[in-house]
């Protein structure tokens, strides 16, 4: 008899159009995937329902209101839905997509979402060298790539000799830097072009990119939201995708750059050095320490160079990796 299927429930809830793309194709995935019985996050299934694994990504956005008591009022399902976990034996699994607690946590939520990765007994982590902060089992399970996701969108050939970046525009993905470095390049490259797609977080970062490309008629700006087909567009109509981030470990912006078969240029290190080893030569450029207009030069001299048609993206098949899930939850059961 075959063994009936893993009852799993998600910490997100139904899709909705701005939700990230991961999660939506992860919640494909596992809908397709006769090994599990997945369900999406309610409350009431959470202190009602028979599961088997709860599985957590964002935790911390199960806790979020727009008011104190709403925010009280989850803080204490919160803590019935773990109470209940442990007196069910429900095992609890987390996705790793971000090393350490978010900052600026109020002190009752951080005490919660501790008291979750303490009682967390498998973590499925997105790449070789993730370093849990706290003891239980791992997996590895690679990020499935977006070339599904940007299946419908229309193709759009590559402005010769273009750079680009695109998305959300944070603090900490440096930006800024690129837009500085880039300029230094003007004496030898005035044929360069570089373009910036996607909406600045602050008003104050959307000033210092405005003031900083205003010297430089090579440099675009497209400062506002992008949807998905915006945002597949801008990168491809780049030769090549920059990633200035003063730190990078999961790089969901390179997969997608990549699935686009686009090549990108990052910070080195040991994740996207295993990256580049992953899809094949010509996909996956580094730069050490700042980046600098002499990366950029030579990003820009490597894009003419042959590769081959598209990187290598195999292991990151979205059959794959909602098939990796259902082991992984079976392996997690074996832990209680």
């Amino acid at each position: 008899m075959a063994p009936r299927p893993v009852r799993v429930m998600q910490s997100f809830r139904t899709p909705r159009p701005t939700t990230n793309p991961y999660i939506v194709m992860l919640d494909q995935a596992l809908a397709a995937e006769p090994g599990i019985e997945h369900s999406r996050f309610t409350w009431r299934r959470a202190l009602l329902g028979r599961l088997d694994v709860l599985h957590f990504h964002w935790p911390e956005v199960l806790l979020e209101g727009d008011r104190a008591w709403k925010r009280w009022g989850k803080r204490q399902l919160f803590r019935l839905m773990l109470l209940r976990a442990s007196l069910t034996r429900t095992v609890l699994v987390r996705t790793v997509h971000n090393l350490e607690l978010p900052s600026g946590l109020d002190a009752p939520t951080a005490r919660l979402l501790l008291a979750l990765e303490r009682r967390t007994r498998m973590r499925i982590l997105l790449n070789e060298r993730t370093r849990p902060a706290w003891e239980s089992a791992t997996v590895v399970i690679p990020h499935g790539h977006y070339v599904d996701w940007f299946a419908a969108t229309p193709r759009v050939p590559a402005s010769p000799h273009t750079l680009g970046f695109a998305g959300l525009v944070r603090a900490y993905k440096g930006v800024e830097s690129l837009v500085a470095a880039f300029e230094r390049t003007a004496p030898d490259r005035p044929g360069l072009r570089l373009r910036i797609s996607g909406r600045p977080t602050s008003s104050a970062l959307r000033t210092e990119l405005e003031s900083l490309a205003a010297s430089d008629d090579r440099i675009t700006l497209d400062l506002q939201f992008l949807d998905e087909d915006a945002f597949a567009t801008a990168i491809m109509g780049a030769g090549g995708i920059v990633l200035p981030y003063r730190h990078m470990h999961n790089s969901g912006a390179a997969l997608a750059a990549l699935s686009l078969s686009r090549p990108v240029l990052v910070p080195r290190n040991e994740v996207n050095t295993d990256l580049a080893a992953e899809v094949g030569d010509g996909w996956v450029y580094q730069y050490d320490d700042d980046l600098d207009a002499d990366d950029l030069r030579r990003f820009d001299d490597a894009l003419a160079a042959s590769r081959a048609p598209s990187p290598d993206l195999g292991a990151r098949d979205w059959g794959a990796v909602g098939e990796q899930h259902a082991r992984a939850y079976r392996d997690a059961l074996g832990t209680r």
